[in-house]
């Protein structure tokens, strides 16, 4: 693709891929120097989960763009410094600190619902209670803060986790770090910059600046895209798509409006494709219907479906390579092994990348040995078995 003049506004469906895999950081060389923080700045929102089989799916985010950066140092890079907070976004989702303002009608419109899932027996005391804490004794987190469930199942929380979540949702405490899985909740007065703490921008500005980022973010996407990205209503999009500068764009045979982030129109998209095992929370492939799209790829996380009925494995993770999707693997860990329980595979021309992208996500995890189980179609296993040994005795 070429620069497009403005008399030009029409897409081939592979410019559109290419100029997606671009803004999401997957063709070009990588920013290394800015790191996980500049992944995070780009993205705009790294998803978080509580499944770890490879690693959890916010430190797959950066090491799918930057390879195998330390696990240790993707960590300090999110929950160090208040450089991020932790907010509701496509969903609980690591934000720069920068985007604190434009969620402002979120936290609004959680005040005027009054709760979330749980109800207060006496509201104004508990919040009282656990903002009295904070301010005596610094960041806490729900256990600190007196225990985070009653005793019962993980959805039996206690009046204190009910609060804080409560206080969280609606601004006046803020997750800007986490020790292990926990988040350690603090002051939003004291943890969020003063140029940064208000809630008085109104909800058309804050649509427009996470539509802007989205489509940023995204390169080139429809209204329901854009609307997905920070789960936004389509109406919300539309009332503010024609004040955030995105460039309207036919792209061939998506059969609907789309728009696409001016500078990702300014040069066409160049450079070395990113051969990496994907998160299925990653926002390259999130959205189904979007990754259906422009991959051709229809992917789904398994995890919660029982186990007989699973298709491709419980953390099937997509296989990019060349700038496609190309298969998944399942990767699950025994010790200092990792093993691919199952790999999926388009055809012959995916095992070499299937087999790099293994080999590098086992060192990048301390794992001295890959093996690899299951395969399909099974006239590629022992071409990917071999050339798994051949990637890890060149280690």
């Amino acid at each position: 693709m070429t620069a497009l003049p403005p008399h030009q506004l029409t897409l081939s469906a592979d410019e559109a891929r290419r100029i997606a895999l671009r803004a999401q950081g997957f063709l070009g060389a990588p920013d290394r120097r800015a790191g996980t923080r500049g992944v995070l700045r780009s993205l705009g929102a790294v998803q978080l989960d509580t499944i770890s089989v490879l690693a959890r799916s916010h430190e797959l985010i950066p090491y799918a763009r930057l390879g195998a950066v330390g696990r240790e140092a993707v960590e300090r890079a999110y929950w160090s410094d208040d450089h991020a907070f932790e907010y509701w976004s496509h969903a609980a989702c690591i934000l720069p600190i920068e985007e604190w303002p434009h969620f402002a009608f979120r936290r609004r419109a959680r005040r005027a619902r009054g709760h979330r899932w749980h109800v207060l027996a006496d509201a104004e005391r508990s919040c009282a209670a656990v903002l009295d804490r904070l301010r005596a004794d610094g960041p806490l987190t729900s256990t600190e803060l007196g225990g985070a469930k009653n005793g019962g199942p993980w959805w039996d929380w206690s009046e204190t986790k009910i609060a804080v979540e409560w206080l969280l949702d609606t601004g006046e405490v803020v997750c800007t770090r986490r020790r292990g899985w926990k988040r350690i909740y603090d002051l939003a007065e004291r943890a969020v910059p003063d140029t940064l703490l208000h809630d008085d921008i109104d909800d058309a500005e804050c649509m427009r600046r996470l539509v802007t980022q989205a489509g940023a973010a995204m390169g080139v996407a429809t209204r329901a895209d854009l609307a997905d990205y920070h789960r936004l209503r389509g109406e919300q999009v539309s009332a503010v798509i024609a004040d955030t500068g995105l460039v309207p764009v036919e792209v061939e045979g998506w059969g609907k409006p789309a728009w696409a982030d001016p500078a990702a129109l300014a040069s066409e998209p160049r450079g070395r494709h990113r051969t990496t095992l994907l998160s299925p929370f990653d926002s390259l492939v999130w959205d189904r219907p979007r990754t259906e799209r422009i991959f051709g790829f229809t992917h789904r996380l398994e995890a919660y479906t029982p186990k007989p009925k699973r298709i491709h494995g419980y953390f099937a993770m997509p296989l990019l390579a060349g700038g496609r999707l190309v298969g998944r693997v399942d990767p699950a860990r025994e010790g200092k092994t990792l093993i691919a329980r199952q790999v999926t595979l388009d055809g012959p021309k995916a095992v070499q990348p299937a087999a790099d992208a293994i080999s590098e996500a086992a060192g990048w995890v301390g794992c001295v040995e890959a093996r690899v189980e299951r395969v399909l179609p099974e006239t590629l296993r022992e071409p990917l078995v071999t050339a798994v040994k051949r990637g890890h005795d060149r280690r």
